[in-house]
Formats: C-alpha cells, structure tokens, sequence
C-alpha cells in the first residue's frame, strides 16, 4: 500500500485569530500575570524577572524563589478585602532554596543540596520542617496535588505522601492519610524523567517515553479508557509509540507533549480545556488538532486552564476556563480551542534569544522572559545516570578531594536499577521511545565502551562492584515492568571480566533472574530476542563462561566426595543459559547451538567411563535435564547409554518379537503392533523361514525395508514432493484410520531400540515434535517453488504487483479426487492479498501446511511415538539432531571408513587387507552403499557420522574360496573375509555377495 503524504497546516493558521491585537514585542524584564485585576502585591509588580528563580501559583498563593535562593509568598487579595504582607520564608541553617511546589495548605521547598522541607503557609513566622523521613535521600524533583505530594530522587526512588482517598499516593486501599513519604514501589527499577500531580491523581514519565498514571480517573485524567481509580501506577498504552517527553497535570486534566512537539490532552474537558472545541471529557489521549503543524516547545495545566508555547513562531496559546481573565485576553467566556493569548514574543533588537517561561496556576496565567537560560531553575532536573563526559572524569581525575565527590556519584548510579536502566539508553533513530518490547533500547555499546574504560582504572572498578553487589541484594524485590528489566541486560555486561568478585555477583544476578515470577522472565526473553546479535551473543558467553568454570569444579568435588552431590550455584546459570537457548530457538537459532556448549561435560563422561563414582552419575543426572550445553557426541552417548541400560534391564524378561513375512511385510507389522501388550521390552525381528538370530541386524533391516515400503508413491500413505523429494502427512485421511497412529508406534520403536527409520521427512516435523512451530523456511525445504514463490511475496516492493498477483486467502488443494479452495481464515475468499497484511498471509499458509491441514494426522502419530518409545531423553535433541538420530544421514567419507577399520586375523598389511580395499574404492557409489546395508542393514550413516563408525574385518577361516562368500555380522559391523587366490576372486564373490543381499536381505 502506498502510502499518502499527509499535507501540514501552515504554522500560521494554527489557532489564529483575525480580531485578536498584536501589540509590540515585551521588553526583556517583562512578567506578566493573568488575570491583571488579581494583584497579589504592589510590590510583585516591581520584580525583575531577572531575579525571579522560579514561580509557582496554586491555591490562592503565589510564591516565587528569587536568585538569592529565599522564598516570597504572596497572599492572593480577596475582592474588597485586605492585603497582608508577603511572606519572606529561609530554611533552616542558611541552606540555599532550589525549587518549590505547593499544596492547599503548605509548600515544598528543596535546598540546593537536595534536601526537601515542608512549610505551612497558614502559619506565619513558622519555620520550614525538614522531611528527615527522607534520611540521606538528594531529592531532584518534587510535585503537590490539592493534598498529596510526590518527590524524585537522584537515585531514581519515588516518593509520595497526603490523602489516599483515590489511591493517588499508590498506597494501595489505605484510606488514612500518609503523613510520611512512602516509596512508589511499583515504580522501583524504572529510571523517571518527569512527575507531576494533579488535584487528586498522579502522572509520571520515564526516560524510554512511557507516562504512567495512577489515582482518581473520574473523568478520564488517567488516560487510560476508562473511568475507573488506579491505586498503583498503570501504563498509559495509548501513549506507547507518541515519544512523550514532558508531561503536565490540572486540577481534573491531563497534557503531554512529544518530541515532535505535538500536544494530547485527556480528562476533565467542561470549560475546554482540553483544546477539542468541545466540553466533553476524553477518556484516551486525544491529539490536540488545532495544533497540528506547529511545533510546540512548553505546555502547562492550570486547574482548568491550559497554556501551550510554541517558540517558533513566537505565539502562546490558551484554552479552558476564562472565569477569572487567565486566558489572557481580558474577557471572561471559556475558550475550546487554542488561540493566542494576545501578544507575541520575538527577539529585541540584536539581543540574545530570549526564553519564555509559561506558568498556569489555580485560575492563574505566568509568563516569565529571562535573558538567560541558566537564569531560571531547572524543574526536570534528572536522577543521577552515567554519561560520557561523567566518565571520562571519573577514569582521568586523580585528584583526592575531587575522588570522593566521583565515588559518592558512581556508588549512587551502580546501586539504583533506575539510574543503570536510564544511564545506556538507546538515542539513535529514536529507539528509545518504543517502549513495547519490539526493541530492548539499551544501547549495548555504550555498555560495552563504559566496560572498556573503567577497566583500565581499577580504583572505579572497584566501586562499581560494590555498588552493584548492594544492588543486587535488593533486585529480586522491584517489580518486573518491561524497563526495570533491562538492568539484567546491562549488568552482566558489567561483570564480564574474569575475577572472583565478578563471577560471585554474576550467580547472584542468575539466581535473582531465575527467581523472577514466570511471566517477567517471559517479559525479559522478549528483551533478550531483540538484542542485535553481536551482544545476544556476548551476553550468552557471559554466563556460559562462568558455568564451564563452575561445572569444572563442581565435577571435582563429586570425584573427591563419597556423598551424593548437593545442589551446586551454578544450576542457577544454567537455568538462565536455559532462558537464553529458547530465545535463540524461537528466533530461528540467531546464533549456533555451539556458543551454549559446555566442553567440561565431556570431562565428567570420561571420568565416568573409568570410574563409576554415584555423586558423579548424580551429577551428570542433573545435567541431563539443560541437554542445550551438550554437543551431538555426547547426546548420542547419553540417549545410547539410556537405551542400553533400558535393555539390559530388560533383558531378564521377555522381549518383544516381531514376527513377519517378507511378502506381507506390512500386513503383518500393523498386525502385530495393533497386538503389542508389551512396548517397553527390547524389540526382536524374525523374518519368516529366513534363519539366523537377531542381534540388531535384521531388526534394522526390517525398519530399513518397511520404510522402503510405506514411503513408496503407490501406497499413497503420504504426500510426495517431488522437487524435494521429502514426504508429509496426506491431508486426507487414509483407508486405514489409524496408519498414522501405527507409524508413529514404529518410529518410536526405532528410536527405543537404536535404529535408523529413513524416512524422507522434513525437519518441519521434527520442530513439531519439540513444539517448535514451522516457519517459511521449513516449506521451502519441503516444496521449493512454493516457499520461493511466497518468498517473492514477502519481498515485493511495489503493491500494483502485488494486487497483480490476483492473491487472497485461500490454498488450492486436492480432496477426493476434486481441486478445492480453502479458506486460511474465516471469509479469507473475499480478502486480497496486500502489502500490510502479506506477513499474515505466508503465516497463515505456513501454519496450514504444517498444522491445520494435519493437525489429527500428527496428532495420532505423537500419541503412536509415545508408546513406541516410553523413554523421554529423546527429547534433549535439537530438531536437526533428531532427525539424524531417527533418519542417519548420507555424508559419506570413504576413505575414513577404511582408518577406523580394525582387523581380526588379520593385520593392515596382509595382501588380502591391501587388495580388499582396492577393491572397495574401485566399486561404483551405489555399490558402496550397498556394502553399507549389507554390513549393516542400512546404507545411513549413524548420528556420529563416519568418523565414529567402525568396521571390523574378520578370517572367515574357511579353506575353499570358491565355496565361501564374504559374510556379514550387521549386528557388530563385522565382516568375515574368506582367504583368496588373487583380487579378481575376491572383486567377484564381494559383487556376488551384495547381488544377493540385494535380492534376498540377509538370508
């Protein structure tokens, strides 16, 4: 679908206004104040904004912070009423005033040094109370509702305290007031860059862009659809892709502002405030229209008022109620859309570019200009985060006096899950603010850069380590939201380097993530999925590392202790291996299984081999259940050895015989299986009227020649793709209901008893088999040119192409003899195939091919394996891995088959040996195949590949030549070699040999 250009309303129309005056720029050291009838003070009039630190105005009071770090409070005159004088407010001990906020009844005030003080303005004279609850607490930002306040830590803790009665200082169902500040703990871990209050409900932002809310929603202020109260913080979700980066509270509304500098507003909208041009409330963010085009710069909520600042065309707007002349244009009617508040704001002459300051307050409008910046107190100051330059300093400075400031900074950061999460956010192309889980939005090299130059400084190492192993005393405890999460991305990073202190922290974090609640572990494999690469990688071999070193020594405590293994620290890392594994899994295998490989479990099997120690077998028992950290030799040893021992068990009862005739083979398989009281016993075959025992040779010459025949086209068992020349389920159901039931009984057998099933399936079905769900990839395996062909589809640039491919749907397939369509979803007939929903299309076939159409076929032959193979260690094979246990493969490697010959009677250099060989290697392909399922029963190769198979050349110790062949004993790969006269004797009887067994089998 092509996608439209959306035309933007030229900035100068937004909110304008023919009949409204322009009068000339302000001077520089103006401040204005509506309404202008309300004078606080004489005296306020005469204030230099060049003075002013900082204004607020709420609740019939005015107080400012003045350059000098004092506080004044302006009583609000009262119509015919008497002014008192303003209040001039120091704290305790000559602390320097920072910011201020007020409530009804009294204010916050906050030191310079973070300290935060709360003052009644009622009692005149009184002295600001420190909050001592707060301890050694730096508080960066603070926030009053009507009677609640919330504070914000430099180390990234949330504070709130005042009347619950909505739940809007998240303390739950408390309804008592809470005199002392409490911390947000579902905001624990989760880095805040802005809070705000509104009368009775409460609004945070974090630095990734998410805006919770939390308290009274009776009109909506919440945003979050409904009308219902939070009593802890709740994500604003219609807000997840807006790239918030400012928000504001009113007394019933809600504002915020992107970083493109659009503006959505939602709650209480009766006198307009909401800019809609209506009165009606918003239960979900609503995108202001009337701003559309313009870029804004501030926006700020009064208590029914909104103002909004656009610095480029240096306009303010106002919308709400205008009950009290705060809009600014005299009058007193409510506004429903923006418009300007009457004056514009430009620079004077070559001056500097001024800043304005907009301030909304009860049923007050503050515009502040400043000459500088700097001038003015800096209300979103953030909590404390790791920054290049903060670096830098940290690695260089070897001042002493200047060390204790750093290490107080770094011990701060490295201790708050908050301050790591927010100190490695991902900048470019604006990552940051997708705050779902499609990307995990740390920028991993910035980790992997602050590693690299704290290495080289031991001494902030050191603190960091510190830090970090306080904080993860606590990290069980924070709540799992999607961004407190990323902490467990960030800090294995951080302990990469090989030292005790390091690898101790890092079994403490694989304990904590392990110990997390089900769905927050799912929440952080989602972040784990979309790490790029490279640092999914780094990441895997953090904790892979330390679990080799662990496992190494854990295997020799088991060697030198009699008792049985107790539960070791380091299955924690392989819990959280585990996690990783089935993240590179559902992603298509990102990166090789070999990166989750512990090469010590070799160690342990080699110990076990000469030394049957119980805390050892113990040991390896528990292994067993993370089948990830094993390579293909040593699953092959372990399922092999699983089978044996099942055997041996076994071999004291009786064994299961298969009784058949070569000429109703199948007839009486299916016979005798659908008779089976006894699938758990070791399986024997006898070939009616051919003699001989069976060891293994003719069992696995039985499945060899079944297979050959239920996968032949003419039984029409299966359906044969013939570019790839692999075979699936039909979807039709066969003659015989329960075939698929039966085959997969015989697989299982296969399986239980060690032998190759060469059937040609897809390694789609051994995905199934381990849950795993097919993927396109799998059906171009099975039939090329269809997955090529919806390949192409998926590829496609241009839409009219893919409209021209005439798409919907549908799949055509054969069903009784007659050419049908089916639908891929309900109505799927009547819905085209497009470019925004082809994804959904190839899914859609995908999951048809591999599921819907066979889901009762597959489903008989899983309950049919089950019984076949009553032991559950298949399991601990990848899919890939399966198919080569169940199917052999064909990599032929002629030339090692002869160096893992070994000979009885004979030696290497005999001229028998020499010219046998000769021989072989001048044989056609096919006949070196045939060799293979004469010696074996089959002509697959094992899953250990050739370079574990062995062949064993016997005497065959019989002195006519002419008489006896070269026989084979499948069960041990022993081939017993008659003596000859010459090369062409022997060439002879080896053709004459395999000719036979071509014809007849091992008879």
């Amino acid at each position: 679908m092509r996608k439209r250009s959306r035309s933007r309303r030229p900035r100068t129309q937004v909110g304008t206004r023919s009949d409204l005056p322009h009068p000339s720029p302000l001077r520089s050291k103006d401040l204005l104040l509506f309404p202008k009838a309300v004078s606080y003070h004489a005296s306020l009039s005469k204030e230099d904004p060049g003075t002013i630190r900082q204004v607020s105005c709420k609740q019939g009071y005015l107080a400012i912070v003045k350059t000098d770090r004092t506080v004044i409070v302006y009583d609000r005159a009262e119509d015919g009423g008497c002014q008192r004088s303003p209040q001039r407010i120091k704290l305790n001990k000559g602390a320097k005033v920072d910011l201020l906020d007020s409530e009804a009844s009294h204010l916050l005030i906050l030191s310079s040094e973070g300290k935060l003080s709360e003052h009644s303005i009622a009692s005149r004279g009184s002295k600001p109370r420190l909050l001592k609850e707060l301890g050694d607490k730096r508080i960066v930002q603070i926030a009053c509702g009507d009677h609640h306040s919330l504070a914000l830590s430099k180390g990234g803790e949330l504070f709130a305290w005042g009347q619950n009665d909505y739940g809007q200082v998240a303390a739950g169902r408390e309804i008592n007031p809470i005199t002392e500040p409490r911390l947000v703990w579902e905001l624990e871990g989760i880095p805040l860059a802005k809070i705000a209050a509104g009368s009775a409900h409460s609004v945070v932002l974090s630095v990734f862009g998410t805006v919770y809310s939390w308290g009274k929603n009776a009109y909506g202020q919440l945003g979050l659809g409904d009308t219902e109260e939070r009593r802890s913080p709740t994500i604003v979700k219609a807000l997840e892709h807006e790239k918030t980066v400012f928000v504001s509270c009113g007394g019933e509304h809600t504002a915020v502002l992107s970083k493109d500098g659009l503006v959505c507003t939602f709650g209480d909208g009766s006198c307009g405030q909401l800019g809609h041009n209506s009165r009606r409330n918003e239960l979900l963010p609503r995108l202001v229209a009337e701003l559309f085009g313009a870029r804004v710069s501030q926006v700020a909520c009064g208590r029914r008022h909104t103002l909004i600042y656009v610095a480029e065309l240096g306009e303010i707007y106002s919308f709400g109620s205008g009950a009290e002349r705060q809009l600014g244009q005299g009058g007193k009617c409510d506004r429903l859309i923006p418009l300007p508040i009457g004056r514009k704001f430009n620079r004077v002459g070559n001056a500097s570019e001024e800043l304005v300051k907009i301030i909304a307050g009860e049923n007050q409008s503050i515009v502040l200009l400043l000459k500088e910046k700097k001038s003015y107190a800096n209300l979103n100051r953030s909590i404390a985060r790791v920054e290049e330059e903060k670096t830098d300093k940290w690695v260089s400075n070897s001042d002493p006096n200047c060390w204790q400031t750093m290490k107080q900074d770094v011990k701060l950061i490295f201790s708050s899950a908050a301050c790591i999460n927010g100190s490695f956010v991902e900048k470019s192309r604006a990552k940051h603010f997708r705050t779902s889980l499609e990307v995990a939005a740390v920028d991993m090299s910035a980790v992997l850069l602050f590693c690299e130059k704290i290495s080289t400084k031991p001494k902030v190492f050191t603190v960091v380590i510190k830090a970090l192993k306080k904080l993860l005393q606590s990290v069980s405890d924070f709540p799992g939201s999607p961004e407190a999460l990323r902490v467990f991305l960030i800090v294995p990073i951080l302990l990469r380097r090989e030292d005790s202190q390091s690898d101790h922290l890092l079994l403490q974090l694989a304990q904590a993530i392990w110990r997390r609640p089900q769905k927050e572990k799912q929440l952080l494999e989602s972040l784990w999925a979309n790490l790029e690469i490279a640092f999914f990688k780094d990441l895997v071999s953090v904790y892979q590392r330390l679990a080799t070193a662990k496992l190494s020594s854990a295997i020799e405590h088991a060697r030198c202790s009699e008792k049985t293994l107790q539960d070791v620290d380091f299955f924690w890392l392989l819990h959280v291996l585990r996690m990783l594994y089935e993240v590179n899994c559902r992603r298509s295998f990102r990166i090789q299984e070999s990166n989750f490989h512990i090469p010590e479990v070799k160690k342990l099997l080699a110990f076990l081999m000469t030394d049957l120690n119980l805390p050892l077998i113990e040991l390896l028992r528990k292994l067993a259940k993370f089948p990830f950290i094993f390579e293909m030799e040593v699953k092959v040893f372990m399922y092999r050895a699983e089978c044996s021992s099942r055997n041996l068990m076994a071999a004291f009862a009786m064994t299961s015989e298969l009784l058949v005739r070569r000429q109703y083979l199948i007839q009486d398989t299916w016979q005798s299986l659908r008779n089976a009281n006894r699938d758990h016993q070791p399986l024997r075959v006898r070939f009616v009227g051919e003699p001989g025992i069976d060891d293994g040779g003719p069992c696995q010459e039985f499945f060899t020649v079944i297979g050959r025949e239920l996968c032949a086209p003419e039984k029409q068992i299966f359906r044969h793709f013939e570019e790839s020349h692999l075979i699936w389920f039909s979807h039709q159901v066969p003659a015989q209901e329960d075939i698929y039931f039966l085959i997969g009984k015989l697989f299982g057998k296969a399986l239980y008893n060690m032998k190759i099933a060469a059937f040609p399936f897809p390694l789609a079905l051994f995905k199934k088999m381990a849950n795993i769900q097919p993927t396109l990839e799998d059906l171009k395996e099975l039939s090329p040119v269809v997955g090529s062909n919806l390949q192409a589809v998926l590829d496609e640039d241009y839409e009219d192409v893919i409209e021209n491919m005439m798409l919907d749907f549908t799949i055509t397939e054969e069903h009784d003899g007659s050419i049908v369509d089916v639908e891929l979803k309900e109505n799927g007939a009547n819905i085209p195939v497009t470019k925004c929903n082809r994804k959904e299309y190839v899914d859609a076939y995908v999951n048809y091919m591999f599921g819907t159409s066979v889901e009762k076929q597959f489903g008989d032959f899983m309950c049919g394996f089950k019984i076949g193979c009553p032991s559950e260690i298949w399991k601990m094979f990848l899919p890939a891995e399966l198919r080569v246990v169940l199917l052999g493969h064909t990599k032929y490697d002629w030339e090692q088959l002869e160096k893992n010959a070994k000979y009885h009677g004979y030696e290497r250099s005999d001229e028998t040996i020499e010219d046998f060989w000769a021989v072989f290697h001048a044989l056609p392909e096919e006949k070196k195949k045939n060799f293979l399922s004469f010696l074996t029963g089959t002509d697959c190769i094992p899953a250990q590949g050739m370079g574990r198979f062995t062949v064993t050349i016997a005497d065959l110790r019989r002195e006519d030549a002419d008489q006896w062949y070269p026989e084979a004993c499948t069960c041990s790969r022993v081939l017993h070699l008659p003596r000859y006269s010459n090369k062409d004797v022997l060439q002879n009887m080896l053709l004459v040999a395999l000719e036979n067994y071509e014809k007849f089998g091992l008879s």
